[in-house]
């Protein structure tokens, strides 16, 4: 990673949804698959599933913030997922699906906190987004990576996941890469 670039680690749902997208945000560069937020060292996905670790599904992204600042990450972030749902995303149910903004820095809790303040105007519901600094990052199993890209037709990519690419695609046609 160049000294440019930032991370922002984020979870909304299963991180196949989040992962689409992002890999589709200009001035992102690279996004990952994982978990973090638990307490079970490099945990397995089927673990994490299990809901006994802790971990949240999450994504981590390196980006460049002279391209997409991390304000308007956490703004796409607020369109991907319904964050007044509480550990949950539709029939994603359990504490490794919950709402989770894992800040890098001070500054990063800072925009976070004002982009929560932003959002709890526009939502009908009481934001359940929790608000915590980055713990470890545990990178996913390698089939996790690009899923989507390399299953479109499978059934959960096809019915949960492309919708909200094309919500994204319609919403922020101009942060296309």
């Amino acid at each position: 990673m160049n000294q440019q670039m930032e991370v922002a680690v984020l979870g909304g749902g299963c991180f196949w949804c989040l992962a689409a997208v992002y890999g589709e945000v200009r001035g992102v560069a690279r996004v990952e698959s994982g978990y973090a937020g638990g307490g079970v060292p490099d945990p397995t996905y089927e673990q994490v599933c299990a809901g006994d670790t802790g971990h949240a599904e999450v994504v981590r992204l390196e980006f460049d913030p002279a391209v997409i600042s991390y304000h308007d990450l956490l703004e796409i972030f607020f369109t991907l997922h319904d964050p007044t749902t509480l550990n949950r995303q539709g029939n994603d149910v359990g504490t490794q699906y919950r709402s989770v903004i894992y800040s890098q820095s001070a500054e990063q809790e800072k925009v976070a906190r004002k982009v929560l303040a932003e959002m709890a105007g526009v939502w009908d519901a009481p934001l359940v987004t929790q608000l915590a600094p980055a713990p470890a990052f545990y990178k996913a199993e390698q089939y996790h990576q690009n899923y989507v890209e390399q299953h479109p037709l499978q059934g959960y990519c096809a019915l949960v996941v492309a919708p909200k690419v094309e919500k994204f695609r319609a919403m922020y046609a101009g942060r296309l890469k």
